[in-house]
């Protein structure tokens, strides 16, 4: 039996889902996102609480009961308030500034990076240091946010790099004489 996909999810105000099979849609203020489940997971939606069944006691279904609950509470989530991420740049020389809708970053390279964000992804830079991500989808604001720092993930001995809003990264001494 799975704790988390025992409980419903209340549906706050503003916020309208339907259930077609095995799609759900979630409408709210800030967009539309919808999702399929997995055969072995039955969504219902009695007036505002959403709930969800397994269709057996098999262990696949008990492993997806919980996480398919979990991501369509985070599709009521997004198109209620939808998601951010926080990047900052740490280096001499580090910037980023927008391209139009793209992200011109400066991180060392003898070439500016550039990059194009997806769909429905927005992208702010508040200082030269800060990038801000925001989207209805955790996913993909999450996906951007570490494509973004693959391109210069923070190193151990000077922490250069561009690293999560709070990340710690953890320093190496250099080498001794």
């Amino acid at each position: 039996m799975s704790r988390i996909g025992k409980q419903p999810i209340e549906l706050p105000t503003g916020v309208t889902a339907s259930v077609d099979g095995k799609t759900l849609t979630v409408k709210g203020p800030k967009g539309e996102l919808s999702m399929t489940f997995v055969k072995e997971i039955n969504p219902s939606l009695d007036g505002a609480m959403l709930s969800f069944s397994p269709i057996d006691d098999s262990q696949r279904a008990g492993a997806m009961w919980g996480m398919q609950r979990t991501l369509a509470a985070n599709l009521v989530e997004g198109v209620l308030n939808g998601f951010e991420k926080n990047l900052e740049l740490h280096g001499v020389g580090y910037r980023a500034s927008m391209k139009g809708n793209a992200l011109g970053l400066q991180l060392g390279f003898s070439h500016d990076v550039t990059y194009q964000p997806p769909a429905g992804i927005t992208l702010t830079v508040a200082k030269p240091t800060q990038i801000k991500i925001s989207g209805i989808e955790k996913q993909v604001v999450g996906q951007t946010a570490a494509e973004i720092r693959s391109y210069r993930p923070p190193e151990p001995y000077k922490g250069k790099g561009v690293r999560y809003v709070g990340e710690y990264v953890r320093r190496k001494e250099g080498k001794k004489k």
